[in-house]
């Protein structure tokens, strides 16, 4: 490739680094630590592409981005940065950005990036209205950070689609954080001023539902929120509601864990539906699959809860190390809610690897099973489950105490069903489980399962 590269960034390795990849690439490399500088250069027509960091000694490199586009229509920009956040994405593509990466950064896929870029002669977009100032901590409370490959995609696929008017999918497993993505597309959209408006299927019930429904989000968002649980007859509302929407229409997304496909090939979700509501699909990863995000959400939820309770706390390396490889079946939430609990019990500065082990040992030892075919024996589900949850620790053991935590997955469930079966009578149950009834009473105690009598069919 070749053409004029302008580099801005205050890390002296890097610029090392850019220019002699550059430069054995083909390019002209200008190199500066200075944002003052990169202005006066392209103020001066030098350059075919500029490849900035955000923070920089003398100011913000997303700043400088529309002072680019007036003083140089066309010019791309790359930007680079070690916020890792969704906000920096979102204010990169706001900017009118070439293109964003987050860093540490695959120096073969910059180059790609940047050949692409001198190569394509950008078309230079209508200006678009200038979004609120937003200050430094804005999306701080979004957990929708990291800086592995699967969420640097979300991030740009949010920002490209957030001010289309296209619906939204988004799927992911409990704890994710699909909601979160729907308030940040929200929020960072055209529409941030009208309502955002999260629907139960109890908001469309009646002959007036969706038509209040519609009312209250006047022009805004819609999110039908798990929408897999929905019945046959709240579908087909929606359905009716969606095909009536005029051109004052909100913005419609819906969220999922079930798999809809599946549950359309099961006969429990309308084709129709499924195909009004899957405009883009935005697929959040579970935690297993973005395990290197894990210390920078650990940082960032005890960085939160310093703010809060004013107690500062940091996890040990022996503690991160478990943290890691940790299966986190709850996914972002349950990590959140651990170190919350942490932050609040440890009486020192430092977390140690046996509070977290003591954390854990209460929490789920697997995740909820999916996907099982009826013909499949529950042993083989349960090897099955029980294998990935011992895989998932990357080598390491589990936390002491799997015997009694899987033993409490398998138990309470079996007896909460037994009990229902036989409409809470505990003799009968007992007898139906095959066990004293002394026992299933110390165990429903031990176990904290509420028991509600009622008559049943037997």
């Amino acid at each position: 490739m070749d053409g004029t590269v302008l580099v801005a960034d205050d890390d002296r390795t890097i610029r090392t680094v850019l220019t002699q990849a550059l430069t054995r690439a083909g390019c002209k490399v200008h190199a500066t630590s200075s944002l003052t500088t990169l202005m006066r250069w392209v103020e001066e027509g030098k350059g075919d592409l500029v490849i900035s960091d955000v923070m920089m000694p003398d100011g913000n490199g997303l700043e400088m981005l529309p002072k680019i586009g007036q003083e140089r229509p066309g010019l791309p920009v790359i930007v680079i940065s070690a916020q890792n956040t969704i906000m920096t994405a979102i204010q990169a593509a706001e900017a009118e950005a070439y293109d964003y990466l987050p860093k540490p950064f695959d120096l073969p896929d910059l180059m790609k990036r940047a050949a692409r870029a001198l190569d394509q002669k950008r078309r230079v977009a209508p200006k678009k209205t200038t979004a609120p100032a937003r200050g430094d901590t804005a999306g701080d409370d979004l957990p929708l950070v990291g800086r592995t490959a699967q969420m640097q995609a979300l991030y740009r696929l949010v920002a490209r689609v957030m001010n289309t008017e296209l619906p939204v999918l988004i799927t992911g497993e409990s704890g994710t954080g699909k909601s979160l993505i729907g308030r940040a597309i929200h929020d960072f959209s055209d529409r941030r001023t009208l309502p955002f408006v999260v629907v139960s299927a109890a908001d469309l019930a009646g002959m007036d539902g969706p038509s209040t429904l519609v009312s209250r989000a006047k022009g805004g968002s819609i999110v039908f929120d798990e929408v897999a649980d929905y019945d046959s007859e709240t579908q087909a509302r929606i359905v009716r509601m969606l095909d009536t929407l005029g051109d004052t229409a909100p913005r419609v997304m819906a969220t999922s864990q079930a798999d809809l496909m599946g549950e359309i090939e099961a006969g429990r979700f309308r084709q129709d539906l499924f195909y009004r509501l899957g405009g883009v699909t935005i697929a959040v990863p579970s935690l297993r699959e973005r395990v290197d995000d894990i210390p920078l959400l650990a940082q960032h939820f005890l960085g939160r809860g310093e703010r809060e309770i004013g107690l500062t706390r940091r996890l040990s390396p022996e503690a991160m190390e478990l943290v890691r490889a940790y299966s986190w079946p709850g996914n972002v939430r349950q990590l959140e809610n651990t170190l919350r609990r942490l932050s609040v019990t440890s009486p020192e500065e430092e977390i140690t690897r046996s509070e977290v082990e003591s954390v854990l040992g209460s929490q789920p030892a697997m995740e909820p099973l999916r996907g099982v075919g009826e013909a499949d024996k529950l042993s083989a589900s349960v090897a099955k489950h029980l294998r990935r949850y011992f895989d998932l620790h990357g080598g390491n053991l589990p936390p002491p105490g799997v015997y009694q935590r899987v033993l409490k997955e398998v138990e309470m469930p079996l007896i909460e069903i037994a009990l229902d079966a036989t409409g809470g009578n505990q003799a009968k149950c007992a007898d139906l489980l095959g066990i004293n009834r002394n026992t299933l009473r110390k165990k429903i105690t031990d176990l904290d399962i509420r028991v509600t009598r009622r008559r049943k069919l037997m």
